[in-house]
């Protein structure tokens, strides 16, 4: 068994889509990103591999690379999940933790697990996300922008 963490922040910002977990939720500010800048995807993208000691999704997917320019998160999470598998490695458990102040996610928190366990290839028991705010306080706070940690289990 090995353990990873991994963390992502994004900016909001007017004229883009909110993404997290896959879901689209309405708001008047969206992610900042070369990608759909979904930093619930991102967050547990970077704890799987780094659980397993392949780098980060910098590595993986740069921000200079065109052909990832506008893509879903969730299939680079899709690609993570493969390139796992290639090392042998699978996914025990993901918990995650979503870091914002507006807008109130608890509705879509179910499709969020859902749509992560799908690309993960998991039961949706396997999948936890949270989410909280951080009282005003912070980057968050001021809703400026999003941030996401993320823990996994894999063997």
């Amino acid at each position: 068994m090995r353990i990873g963490h991994g963390y992502d922040v994004h900016r909001l910002l007017e004229g883009r889509k909110l993404i997290l977990g896959g879901a689209h939720i309405e708001h008047n500010k969206g992610l900042l990103g070369h990608s759909y800048a979904d930093v619930l995807c991102h967050a547990i993208s970077d704890a799987l591999l780094g659980a397993a000691a392949l780098g980060d999704i910098g590595k993986h997917f740069p921000d200079t690379d065109v052909k990832f320019k506008d893509v879903s998160s969730l299939l680079l999470l899709q690609h993570v999940v493969e390139l796992l598998g290639s090392h042998g490695y699978g996914i025990e458990n993901i918990d995650a933790t979503l870091i914002l102040q507006r807008p109130k996610v608890a509705k879509h928190i179910l499709a969020m697990r859902e749509n992560i366990a799908k690309a993960c290839r998991l039961s949706v028991d396997r999948v936890s996300v949270k989410a909280t705010t951080t009282e005003g306080l912070g980057f968050a706070g001021r809703e400026e922008g999003v941030a996401a940690h993320a823990v996994v289990l894999i063997h």
